[in-house]
């Protein structure tokens, strides 16, 4: 159906973000609405799900992030309003090794995945994902990383001196927690 949307962000709500493109506006759900900024332009890669009563977009700024979901979404009984909050809350690289070891306690992490769905993910999953998560941009990662911040009311000036202590490659959730022990101190 659709591939990717590149056009301007008019609105950000919780769970997602209106994009226009050619004059009309996209509602998009993606994983982390508060990354992107109103009136900046991106390119959305797109997932479209067509069901009986509605049609939904879901959206990342990442190919990988993308490819990941799409692997997540074939796994039996995870759905994409399942598989997205998967995304956001966890990092690329984290959630294809927890794949591959087999690591039950980090995929039972995620809202709404109990054991056996996580052992579904394995049993799907394992060894099948061939996503290389080093080719994610690390300014992509300092990005999010900054807009949540901000979203949660800090300033540029104190979210730039605790970046360059914050370690890049573990999740944003866990790059989150560092910064802010960091800003408290």
């Amino acid at each position: 159906m659709f591939t990717y949307f590149k056009g301007l962000v008019t609105e950000i709500e919780n769970n997602c973000v209106t994009i226009e493109c050619l004059q009309v506006g996209y509602k998009i759900y993606v994983p982390n609405p508060f990354s992107y900024n109103i009136g900046k332009e991106y390119k959305i890669y797109v997932y479209t799900k067509i069901s009986e009563d509605d049609i939904s977009l879901y959206g990342f700024k990442e190919k990988e992030e993308y490819e990941l979901f799409l692997k997540l979404i074939s796994v039996k009984g995870l759905g994409p309003k399942l598989a997205l909050p998967i995304i956001a809350t966890g990092s690329i690289k984290g959630i294809v090794d927890a794949i591959n070891r087999e690591n039950i306690l980090y995929l039972t992490k995620f809202p709404k995945i109990g054991e056996k769905l996580a052992k579904q993910i394995i049993l799907d999953l394992k060894n099948k994902i061939n996503i290389d998560s080093s080719e994610v941009a690390d300014d992509h990662n300092i990005e999010e990383l900054m807009a949540v911040l901000e979203s949660l009311g800090y300033k540029q000036g104190e979210i730039k001196k605790v970046i360059p202590l914050i370690n890049p490659s573990v999740s944003l959730e866990d790059q989150v927690k560092e910064a802010l022990k960091l800003m408290l101190k």
